[in-house]
């Protein structure tokens, strides 16, 4: 039977997708595993630093499915996973083969090494997408051919470096990406547009931001709180982009514990920050087109609404595009006009 290894890549590259800007300091990692008929036994990814990584998480889910052993559904912490499998596993993964964007990790760190997992538990083949440019964690492919196991690179390695691109981004400087929301009709303004679940989402992403970025007259108008509470996350750091520099302290934003508020009418504030999301409309879009790696849109399926992006002449590439709530979501990079 001959694989379609693309195939299995772009379902582990849609999962992490879910998952982007949500799991910093750490990327967003995808994974697949097949049994031996290549027919799918888990498609899941890192969700969250902190917990299991794509592979462990897909490795709980495959053994759950061939063993039904229910006991490993109840365990959490990646360690524990680990030990659980290596004490278990009775050769159930000798005729799967793993498909992930990233190259599996080497290091211990707050997870165990990915690596060392797969080849204790004997997996047939590995699909790698991109390589880990993690010092730290990178030649897990290495343990993984000297323990045997076939690896197999750069499978839609475009497509996974894109998915990365914002890890190596944050990781040696800072990563800036650009959300708004916006009805059918381009307009952004008239209330709220994108739906709980998308709103939720975005408060995921501000939990694990250093930095916010808002216009000025924005905050004047709407009077926000731009913090994380509906995911009872802590709320970022805010720069507030504007000529002048007084404001209505009683406006939420000023009185959220834990948080510096910066009020300045350039961006060099940035270079302290290394995971910044500006949120805003055609106004702010202009003034940082040229800072930004990738732009992130909910688009609503609705019309209404007054002003929002007219008269501007962009191109862009969608990296991914997703509708897991009422809103099609998207992940774009600017295309240059010149090219």
């Amino acid at each position: 039977m001959v694989i379609d290894s693309n195939f299995y890549m772009n379902l582990a590259l849609k999962e992490a997708w879910k998952y982007q800007a949500l799991t910093y300091p750490n990327p967003a990692v995808g994974c697949v595993i097949v049994g031996k008929n290549y027919e799918i036994l888990a498609i899941d990814a890192h969700q969250k630093a902190g917990t299991p990584h794509a592979e462990v998480m897909a490795l709980k889910s495959t053994y759950f499915k061939l063993t039904n052993d229910s006991t490993i559904l109840k365990i959490e912490k990646s360690s524990d996973i680990h030990t659980f499998l290596l004490n278990n596993h009775n050769n159930c993964f000798k005729e799967c083969s793993v498909f992930t964007t990233l190259e599996p990790c080497s290091h211990i760190g707050k997870t165990p090494s990915c690596a060392s997992l797969l080849s204790s538990l004997g997996i047939k083949k590995v699909f790698v997408g991109s390589l880990d440019s993690n010092k730290e964690a990178s030649c897990g492919n290495k343990i993984l051919e000297d323990n045997g196991i076939d690896v197999e690179s750069d499978i839609l390695k475009k497509e996974c470096d894109d998915l990365l691109e914002p890890f190596n981004k944050f990781k040696d400087n800072n990563f800036i990406f650009f959300k708004w929301a916006q009805r059918l009709d381009a307009t952004t303004d008239n209330g709220i547009i994108s739906s709980k679940d998308s709103r939720k989402n975005v408060h995921g992403m501000r939990d694990v931001c250093d930095l916010l970025v808002i216009g000025g007259n924005t905050v004047r108008i709407d009077r926000p709180t731009l913090d994380a509470r509906m995911v009872d996350g802590k709320a970022p750091d805010i720069l507030i982009l504007s000529r002048e520099q007084e404001f209505d302290k009683t406006i939420p934003l000023f009185n959220v514990v834990n948080r510096e508020v910066f009020i300045a009418d350039n961006f060099n504030i940035l270079k302290s920050y290394n995971n910044i999301m500006i949120e805003g409309s055609s106004k702010m879009f202009e003034l940082t087109r040229d800072i930004v790696d990738y732009y992130l849109c909910y688009l609503a399926p609705t019309f209404g609404g007054v002003d929002g992006f007219k008269n501007i002449d962009e191109k862009f590439e969608i990296l991914n595009i997703q509708k897991e709530t009422q809103d099609i979501i998207m992940w774009m990079k600017r295309i240059d006009n010149n090219e």
